[in-house]
């Protein structure tokens, strides 16, 4: 399965969080996902550091490495998942959850989200 992370599981999945639950923890361990993290993510983490955020335990920087060193994949923004986020119904406000979702549905990939509202609108979108 090809899995991408939404912002708060990829950095609970970092710190080992003990909020991320062992369903999640199965996916993104389990050797035959395919684990993405999106540019959507590393630029959400940097504002949010950058704003001095809880939650937000590195910075943008930093996150570059720590999720190359757990060896996920990286999936840039296209202008093709940019485009996508204009047919969403307005769910949810945040642009960051919204270019994931995007790009989940685009590519398609499972987005694995803590967010209550994301699972609305695709069902590539996994509550987890």
């Amino acid at each position: 399965m090809r899995l991408l992370l939404d912002t708060h599981i990829a950095l609970w999945a970092l710190t080992d969080d003990p909020k991320l639950g062992t369903h999640a923890r199965g996916l993104i361990a389990d050797v035959d996902n395919q684990v993405y993290v999106s540019a959507v993510t590393v630029w959400e983490i940097a504002i949010k550091h950058a704003l001095r955020r809880s939650g937000v335990p590195f910075s943008g920087s930093d996150a570059l490495g720590h999720f190359t060193n757990a060896g996920y994949r990286w999936l840039d923004v296209t202008p093709a998942h940019a485009a996508a986020t204009e047919a969403l119904p307005p769910l949810h406000a945040d642009p960051f959850d919204r270019l994931l979702v995007a790009q989940a549905i685009v590519e398609p990939l499972r987005l694995l989200t803590r967010d209550a509202a994301l699972p609305q609108y695709s069902d590539t979108i996994l509550l987890v």
